[in-house]
This record gives structure tokens, C-alpha cells and sequence, in this order.
């Protein structure tokens, strides 16, 4: 038997970070897979628009008026995955998530049932939105817990 195989995290994690790629947002991109306790991908999302509101004619700043700016648009990795599940429930299931979710999507994340959150970056933990769901995971009982990166590196040639 093979020995060097990547790990359940290695795997989802690479898959949400494979999925960041997709997002049109010049300065953040984020992805996400939520997998059930069988291991089977559930969904998958990134942060970008909601469908049918076409990416070229909506704002991507971060600064500006709030009407010009991308924050009153787009639609998080996480609440993506959740919407874009088609299973029939994600009750029980992990996410994997290359940014610890904001307050918003903490909400969608317990309303749906996911367990268990696996975060590679938390670079807003200072922010009230991070500490907001953090208060609210640690209050339900979701999980969470930061990715430990193995070193490993995965190429791949489209």
C-alpha cells in the first residue's frame, strides 16, 4: 500500500483552496467544501456574486460608498456552499474553509446544522465579526478548528 497519500484534511482543504480560485474578487478569495462524516463531498462554493447578477457590471472595491463597494453584494464561500447544496440536509457535517466564516455566514452555518468548521486563515480574529461567531459557535457547540498545514504541495496541469 502506498504510503505518501494526502490526508481527509489535506484533501478538502485542497479542494476549498482549489474552489478560491474560482472567486472574480481581485484582493480576496475564498472557497469552501462541506463533507459529511462519511467523507463525501457535500458542496462546494466561493465568494463571488449571486447568481445572475453578471460579474462585469458589479463593483469589486473595497472602498468607496457602500452601494460601490463589493461588501453589499457578494456572496461568501460558506453561504455558497450551504445554498449550493443539493443534499438534502447538511446536519452533522464539516466545513472546510480557506477564512474563518464572518458573523453572517455563523448564522447560516448553525441554521443548517454543520458540526464542525476547519479554517485556514483566521486573519480577522480581531474583528467583531470573527468574535461574533466565534460567541455564537461556542454557544450552539459547532466546532472549530484552524487547518495545520503539512507542508505538502500538490501541482496540477490544466
Amino acid at each position: 500500500m502506498r504510503n505518501n497519500y494526502i490526508s481527509w484534511d489535506e484533501y478538502f482543504m485542497g479542494i476549498a483552496l482549489l474552489s478560491a480560485m474560482r472567486s472574480k474578487d481581485e484582493n480576496t478569495q475564498v472557497g469552501a467544501c462541506i463533507v459529511n462524516n462519511e467523507n463525501k463531498i457535500l458542496s462546494l462554493g466561493y465568494n463571488g456574486m449571486p447568481i445572475g447578477c453578471a460579474d462585469t457590471q458589479m463593483p469589486w472595491k473595497r472602498s468607496g460608498a457602500p452601494l460601490d463597494t463589493k461588501y453589499m453584494y457578494v456572496c461568501h464561500a460558506e453561504l455558497n456552499a450551504i445554498l449550493n447544496s443539493p443534499a438534502p440536509s447538511l446536519q452533522g457535517a464539516r466545513l472546510y474553509s480557506t477564512l474563518f466564516p464572518c458573523n453572517e455566514c455563523a448564522k447560516a452555518i448553525i441554521q443548517s446544522g454543520i458540526k464542525e468548521i476547519i479554517f485556514m486563515s483566521d486573519k480577522y480574529s480581531d474583528s467583531d465579526s470573527d468574535i461574533a461567531a466565534k460567541k455564537m459557535f461556542d454557544m450552539v457547540g459547532v466546532k472549530y478548528r484552524k487547518y495545520e498545514p503539512t507542508g505538502n504541495e500538490i501541482t496540477i496541469k490544466l
